[in-house]
């Protein structure tokens, strides 16, 4: 298994050349380009801002509900399209796959680090956000980041490696993963804060591990504290479906070809 990891870390080229190639396909004959990976977030984070503000008051205490939900919304948004695209990687190059022997993970990571420009992008308006809003910013807690979206990445690596796979022997994976994302979304605590949450179900509530990671984006942007264990629960339950994801995808990687 080891030998495994170490064929992935040397085809970081090709994960690269990849990820280049998704980006410019992505946005070549855009008219907006760039923008797209802000309109979504935006358009979203207003449509909860009314409902949950104006019809159905949701209260976030001293943080403002717009900045309350576009924290979340931004990591969700990576972790959904992620999902999407990453299912979808290997049958829609099923050419280069039966053809041509390459590390075929390297698809689906490929598919995931190009939503991450996305994310860079959208991150940003944040910060204009914090401004306008003065949210206070502890820069000690702010080191916390990288390791939130490192579990993060890991987590959507191991899911996003099962999909892809599954999806080249029952092809329904695709329309059952926005089934499974919408039901997702509403166990997160994305629309609504954590405390909302019965006490006597909240131990329960943290096995998603989406749960802790938004939880600790809010915590290290919003509250300025260190992330909670429910960041340590949600960085284990993510290393495990890494793990497994990546050695489910191994094992089955040699029949691709012939299947697909």
């Amino acid at each position: 298994m080891v030998s495994k990891f170490k064929q992935l870390i040397w085809s970081r080229q090709i994960i690269k050349a990849w990820t280049n190639r998704i980006i410019r396909g992505r946005y070549q004959q855009s008219a907006l380009g760039w923008l797209w990976a802000i309109i979504q977030p935006v358009a979203s984070v207003l449509v909860f801002s009314v409902i949950f503000t104006r019809f159905v008051p949701i209260d976030t205490g001293e943080t403002p509900y717009i900045i309350f939900s576009y924290v979340a919304i931004v990591p969700w948004t990576l972790f959904a399209s992620s999902l999407a695209d990453m299912t979808g990687s290997l049958v829609q190059n099923m050419d280069l796959v039966s053809k041509i022997y390459f590390p075929r993970e390297t698809l689906p990571i490929s598919a995931m680090f190009a939503r991450l420009m996305d994310f860079g992008i959208a991150i940003s308006l944040l910060i204009f956000l914090m401004l306008y809003y003065h949210v206070q910013v502890n820069l000690i807690s702010l080191f916390f980041l990288p390791v939130i979206l490192l579990i993060q990445i890991m987590l959507i690596m191991g899911v996003g490696l099962l999909l892809p796979s599954m999806n080249v022997f029952f092809r329904d994976v695709q329309s059952l993963l926005t089934l499974i994302v919408q039901l997702w979304f509403y166990a997160s605590p994305i629309i609504y804060p954590v405390e909302m949450v019965p006490d006597k179900i909240r131990a329960f509530y943290y096995l998603n591990p989406m749960a802790g990671i938004l939880e600790a984006y809010r915590a290290v942007l919003l509250k300025q504290i260190f992330p909670g264990p429910s960041l340590i629960i949600a960085g284990l339950e993510a290393m495990l479906v890494f793990i497994l994801g990546y050695i489910f995808f191994k094992r089955v990687e040699l029949v691709f070809a012939d299947i697909v």
